[in-house]
């Protein structure tokens, strides 16, 4: 059977990268690695990495001298992976026990597709608290470009890719505007270059979204998701009609913390009806 390359970049998880590891490790889906890329933690996060290492032979692990960014770092594990496909995870969110094995056949029996993600749980600190979905169309099955006038579209931790799709778009771009929105640029690029993704429609992910997420986010990595945006909408030809969604990193940005916690929570809220999925 074909593998899997789990790629991850931890900083500072000292709390919840066990979780994440096992979650892969704990698979139905067996034949895979693990990459795990430490962006110069201060904490524990390495030493424990060094236990899941020695533990198991199919972790591989490396440090990064000084803190890289997301990007960097993702770059160095898909070039160290040895899968045909690669899998994202973070390192404080966890999969469900057969996330790979529905991806790894999604992926085999659609070859049109690039990439596949799903939907996810989102939780925090208390537990789950709500559900993002990212519902495919029925009358075109899949997002074409005008779709990105909604977001992204896709959960970065939930996706899986075609290694040669992330080969032939050069990787994620590292740029000083990709510290912060590196997935969103990859997709755009991926779309301009005729690739598209698809989300299965179950939720296959357990998505940390809690306090530390909704740290007020410095003005100047605004600014870089406005670069970001308005670079994508240039490729994908939505411009001048997506530039409100170019610009929407500083309106938010205006919000009160607290307003942006209550939209969240309303739009987002976990339905108790799909509890049983």
């Amino acid at each position: 059977m074909k593998k899997i390359s789990v790629i991850m970049s931890v900083y500072n998880n000292e709390k919840t990268v066990r979780r994440a590891i096992d979650s892969i490790i704990n698979q139905s889906f067996n034949n895979l690695e693990l990459i795990i890329c430490d962006d110069n933690s201060s904490d524990n996060t390495f030493k424990i990495l060094e236990e899941y290492k020695n533990k198991y032979n199919n972790i591989k692990i490396f440090r990064n001298e000084k803190n890289m960014g997301l990007a960097y770092s993702l770059n160095k594990c898909i070039e160290l992976s040895q899968g045909e496909y690669i899998a994202r995870q973070d390192g404080d969110d966890y999969s469900v026990e057969n996330r790979l094995i529905k991806q790894f056949n999604f992926l085999e029996e659609n070859k049109e597709y690039d990439f596949v993600g799903s939907n996810v749980y989102l939780f925090d600190e208390n537990g789950i608290w709500g559900e993002r979905i990212f519902l495919e169309k029925p009358e075109k099955q899949d997002f074409l470009r005008m779709d990105f006038n909604n977001g992204a579209r896709f959960c970065h931790p939930s996706i899986m890719f075609r290694k040669k799709a992330l080969l032939e778009i050069g990787k994620y771009r590292v740029a000083k505007e990709t510290r912060r929105g590196q997935d969103y640029d990859l997709y755009m690029r991926m779309y301009a270059k005729g690739m598209k993704g698809y989300n299965i429609q179950e939720k296959l992910l357990y998505y940390y979204e809690g306090e530390q997420s909704l740290k007020r986010i410095p003005f100047n990595h605004r600014i870089n998701s406005v670069i970001i945006r308005y670079k994508g909408f240039k490729e994908l030809g939505l411009l001048p009609i997506g530039l409100l969604v170019v610009l929407k990193p500083i309106f938010v940005g205006l919000l009160p913390k607290k307003v942006i916690r209550l939209y969240k929570k309303l739009k987002y809220s976990y339905k108790k009806n799909n509890r049983g999925e």
